[in-house]
């Protein structure tokens, strides 16, 4: 069993996007759901489906995006917020990924989003990870 299933879903899409895979399957969760709506928006991957499973809690199946030239779309993913130490921030102090060319995916009350769509609802929330 997983302790914390959105540092698993990161790393399950950063080894499968390594190795070259079009699809990666992850444990569903509301969390992992709302990520992957917002990381699919923001044009990293290309679609996801829930599958059910005998367990009741269902499986993401992620299909990844890669460029012509056979590069991943995602080129760094990184969890910010971690089990032992949570990372929330106000509006006005969101990080900037990449000056603006990454996102920051935080979790808020409204749901999960990036950081823009944060600046332009005028919310903060829980920062959970940055993708470029």
């Amino acid at each position: 069993m997983h302790s914390d299933p959105i540092a698993d879903m990161l790393t399950r899409i950063r080894n499968a996007e390594h190795a070259g895979r079009e699809d990666v399957s992850i444990k569903a969760s509301k969390v992992c759901h709302g990520i992957a709506e917002v990381l699919k928006t923001e044009g990293y991957i290309n679609d996801f489906d829930k599958i059910d499973d005998a367990t009741g809690q269902g499986i993401i199946r992620i299909k990844l995006k890669y460029t012509d030239e056979g590069m991943p779309a995602i080129t760094d993913i990184k969890k910010i917020s971690k089990n032992g130490r949570r990372v929330y921030s106000s509006v006005k102090t969101l990080p900037y990924v990449m000056n603006g060319m990454g996102i920051a995916v935080v979790s808020t009350s409204k749901g999960v989003m990036t950081d823009k769509q944060c600046r332009e609802k005028n919310i903060g929330g829980e920062v959970i990870c940055t993708v470029s």
